[in-house]
């Protein structure tokens, strides 16, 4: 049974201790915050290339999966990005027209499309976000890479969590 206390913290079952609640509320807020000025960079991003913010995130999941090894379908894309299949499409059909990424049938089922950035915007990203990623650089070398990878721990745990509770919330989603 989930009830309301003073200070606007939820809990489920028995209360919280309240150096928890304080950490969950602080931690949070950091993470807010962080969002935040990551979308704000993300909006600047998208003026520097002259695009639609919506278009510059899209772009900027493309290259990020494509980074890792695990470039995006169409359909992932959309999900990821929080559009309709149909609006997806009117965005690819702009970011491939201006030759930001590029469509292609590389899976031996010919209708799975993959998508990849196209032959300069790599380069482009680079050079707006390579001193971010020099700064961040800095900043985390000052850091054991022992609590790095704990607090990459906590971040996924975090991510389930909100998945879990998005699913819980919505479960045709």
């Amino acid at each position: 049974m989930a009830e309301r206390t003073g200070r606007r913290q939820y809990v489920v079952g028995k209360p919280a201790s309240g150096s928890v609640v304080v950490q969950r509320e602080r931690l949070v807020e950091g993470l807010r915050v962080f969002a935040g000025q990551y979308k704000e960079f993300s909006h600047r991003f998208a003026a520097w290339l002259g695009l639609h913010s919506t278009d510059a995130l899209a772009l900027l999941e493309i290259l990020a999966a494509e980074e890792r090894g695990t470039p995006l379908s169409p359909a992932r894309l959309s999900g990821r990005i929080s559009l309709s299949p149909g609006a997806t499409t009117a965005l690819l059909n702009r970011l491939e027209e201006a030759g930001h990424i590029v469509r292609s049938r590389e899976s031996t089922d010919r209708r799975v499309v993959t998508l990849r950035g196209g032959t300069h915007i790599q380069e482009r990203a680079d050079v707006f976000f390579g001193p971010l990623a020099e700064r961040l650089d800095a900043l985390l070398e000052q850091y054991p890479s022992e609590l790095l990878d704990q607090f990459d721990e906590l971040l996924s745990s975090l991510r389930d969590a909100i998945d879990a509770q998005l699913v819980q919330r919505n479960p045709d989603a």
